[in-house]
């Protein structure tokens, strides 16, 4: 695979990708609610699973979304801006601003290097720079919840296979991409991990704990 890319695109990319990805959108979404901080409840997340033990279920959702959002619109950007490139060097450059955007989440320069798990953002970055790898991703992690009524271990899962996916659909910047972004998602999730081999991880719809995905 031959892939020519200019310099200035790859820190464009990176660089954008990055400072998209650092968003906060869970503490922006909070404060314009007059919810409060995130960062000052449950497991002290900033995504959309910690953000919903404010009892703001729409907060929750949004931030879902603008989570997921900030992933995808990275990827799009990178996308729109090589759309005259060859393919090799558009999925290259997608990958690159999706896997900052990624990076960004998990630790946002604008709070401290301190961010979310990523599992959004996973998500949004996959169906944005090959949807077919997302869309099975996506349905891992509902097949894996529906089993198990893990939130948690349905990411861990989905992240586990979308390499693989990423692979059997002849993507393979996408699965280096995705392996990338699992390796992050495991290290984050270090503590709900440890939790499952305790079985003391919540269940969806059971006790809150303080987990927060």
């Amino acid at each position: 695979m031959a892939v020519d890319i200019n310099p200035v695109l790859i820190g464009a990319a990176v660089g954008g990708g990055y400072l998209l990805g650092s968003i906060p959108f869970g503490v922006i979404i909070m404060r314009a609610a007059g919810a409060g901080d995130p960062r000052a409840i449950g497991s002290g997340n900033i995504g959309a699973t910690n953000v919903l033990r404010s009892g703001r279920k729409g907060l929750a959702f949004a931030t879902l979304l603008c989570d997921g959002g900030k992933g995808a619109l990275a990827v799009l950007i990178a996308w729109l801006a090589t759309r005259h490139a060859s393919l090799e060097t558009q999925a290259v450059l997608t990958a690159l601003a999706g896997g900052a955007a990624f990076l960004g989440h998990l630790f946002p320069v604008w709070l401290g290097f301190k961010g979310g798990k990523g599992v959004a953002t996973f998500f949004g970055t996959l169906l944005a720079a090959a949807w077919p790898v997302g869309l099975a991703a996506a349905a891992t992690w509902l097949v894996a919840a529906f089993l198990f009524r893990i939130s948690s271990l349905a990411a861990l899962v989905a992240a586990l296979l979308a390499p693989l996916y990423a692979l059997l659909l002849g993507r393979p910047v996408i699965a280096a991409l995705a392996a990338f972004m699992a390796v992050l998602i495991y290290i984050r999730h270090a503590a709900n991990i440890g939790r499952l081999l305790k079985g003391e991880e919540p269940r969806i719809g059971g006790k809150k704990g303080s987990s927060g995905a």
